[in-house]
Order: structure tokens, then sequence, then C-alpha cells
């Protein structure tokens, strides 16, 4: 096991935010917040009211992005924030997507 510290390691996690969420901009908060801190990845709106979100980068910006995640944009009303962490894909980029 090398002796590098774990906060460069690029991680992937998996994000259900619920609560009221949609119609207050949170997803493209998410967008705006996600890219300025380098992250890749990708958000949507969820059919029963949830938003969800994928995290790809390090560790320590991911950790900082659920954070956000449990405030989202001013007009949000956050409940819950589910994480679940993936092997990390690759992303290009971080976007919008259509259920």
């Amino acid at each position: 096991m090398s002796n590098s510290s774990s906060s460069t390691d690029i991680i992937c996690a998996h994000v259900y935010i619920s609560g009221r969420v949609q119609g207050v901009g949170y997803r493209y908060s998410t967008v705006e917040t996600a890219t300025q801190l380098g992250l890749k990845g990708w958000v949507r709106n969820l059919p029963d009211k949830r938003v969800e979100a994928v995290f790809e980068g390090k560790r320590e910006i991911v950790e900082q992005m659920i954070r956000w995640c449990h405030l989202g944009p001013p007009a949000a009303l956050v409940e819950t924030v589910k994480v679940d962490y993936l092997a990390p894909e690759g992303f290009e980029r971080f976007e919008v997507r259509r259920f």
C-alpha cells in the first residue's frame, strides 16, 4: 500500500437528493457548482421528485460537493441525501441528463 494521500484518489459518488429539489434550480446550480469544482458526471430530475447525480473527481472535492448537496440553491429545501460509492467511470464533463 502506498503512502500517498487518499485525498488525491479519484472517486465516484452516486447521490440521491430528496425534499423540495425540483423546480428550484437545483440541477443547474449543481452543474455550476460541480463545474467550478472541476468535477465530472451528471445530474437529473427523477419522476419521484428526487434529484439524482453522479460526481467523479478527487475525494476531497467530491466530499465538498456532497456537503453542498445538503444545502442546494437558496430555494431548495433538502430533506435527505443518500450516497453510494461506485467505481470511477471516466466522465468527460459535468452535464444535465434527462430521465
